[in-house]
């Protein structure tokens, strides 16, 4: 053993015990209780051979001819052991055949056998999220009228072809993170700061997540974006107020806008219901024309067929009652002369009696 000594004498032993014997070993401890400073260590030789005595004992035929099956059964223990693999349902797993594709294992309880062949499995359905624009100048970007807002945004994306995302991208996350951000820079310098402050970022995140994943989709990497959501954008703190007045000056104007539609649509529906009444007098007005054209046609059908009957009678009907209409709201009096004429033979005051006769009538 290491601590054994050839020549004796004064050496003490590895834990303090005192001088070794003279026969160049340890001293055997006393377990009859007699003088000595303790227990002396156990003899690592005796240990060492009473556990090959064990061995012998397991191994078949006390260890002979069959004494390497049990290093070979250890080893090959250790090779299964490595070469089975548990796939959760969440993920893919990718087996490598010396480091090189091989096939694409679905969730469950999979052998590929070690060293030949190892196996990662990413997570496929995990959505995973990057930050970006959290820092001081990293969210900094110029619109399109010139002015610098801090937009922050965040990218969710997962896997979706394991092969792809192990073997086509060094570092996937700095790969998105780098395409997204170049992307928002690009979309954010055509659009307007007000547009990007208030009614525009639906339509950046929906600019910004096409690009990003066609770009992916050409480096060929694996990864489908879910969904690119903007933070809170602010313009520097140097022109904050400036940026709020112009706000507060677009709502004033969306709120003007708003009243005159409402004045508006006011307006229209009093002209509508002026327009329909009108419409409805026309045609009132129109029936009654028609209604009342209508009864003197049948009217002057009905004389005409008298006519036809009795010519002279019909006439002179015709004649004395177009005279009674005429001169019946005359103040003339007409005396008929001649022969046959009875002519006025005592006098009448006629005006008198016209004028009381217009006095008795009662004034509507």
């Amino acid at each position: 053993m290491p601590w054994n000594s050839e020549g004796g004498g004064g050496n003490q032993g590895p834990w303090g015990q005192g001088p070794w014997g003279q026969g160049g070993g340890p001293k055997r401890p006393n377990n009859g209780g007699g003088g000595g400073r303790g227990p002396t260590p156990p003899d690592l030789d005796d240990l060492i051979r009473k556990g090959q005595d064990k061995l012998k004992q397991v191994l078949p035929s006390g260890g002979g001819r069959f004494g390497w099956a049990l290093p070979v059964l250890l080893v090959a223990l250790f090779v299964i052991y490595n070469s089975v693999y548990q796939v959760q349902p969440d993920e893919r797993g990718v087996v490598l055949r010396f480091g090189e594709y091989s096939r694409t294992a679905e969730p469950g309880l999979h052998f590929a056998l070690w060293p030949v062949e190892t196996m990662e499995k990413p997570r496929v359905g995990a959505v995973r999220q990057i930050n970006i624009g959290t820092e001081d100048n990293e969210g900094q970007m110029l619109t399109a009228d010139k002015n610098i807002l801090g937009v922050p945004f965040s990218v969710f994306w997962r896997i979706n072809d394991p092969k792809n995302f192990l073997f086509n991208v060094a570092d996937p996350e700095r790969t998105i993170r780098s395409i997204s951000q170049s992307a928002m820079r690009e979309v954010v310098g055509q659009t307007r700061a007000q547009q990007v402050l208030t009614t525009g970022k639906n339509a950046v995140e929906a600019q910004v997540m096409t690009i990003t994943q066609t770009l992916l989709d050409e480096y060929a990497s694996g990864v489908t974006v879910t969904s690119v959501n903007l933070g809170a954008v602010q313009p520097p703190r140097e022109v904050a107020n400036a940026f709020a007045e112009v706000v507060r000056a677009g709502q004033n104007q969306q709120q003007l806008i708003n009243e005159a539609e409402q004045y508006r649509n006011q307006q229209v529906r009093l002209a509508e219901g002026e327009a329909a009444k009108l419409v409805e007098d026309a045609s009132g007005y129109k029936a009654r024309v028609v209604a009342e054209a209508e009864g003197e046609a049948a009217r002057f059908l009905s004389v005409y067929e008298q006519y036809r009957n009795a010519q002279g009678v019909t006439r002179e009907r015709i004649f004395l009652e177009t005279m009674e209409a005429i001169l019946g709201n005359t103040n003339k009096i007409v005396i008929e002369e001649g022969a046959n004429g009875q002519g006025v033979v005592p006098y009448l005051p006629l005006p008198e009696i016209q004028k009381r006769t217009t006095t008795a009538t009662p004034q509507n």
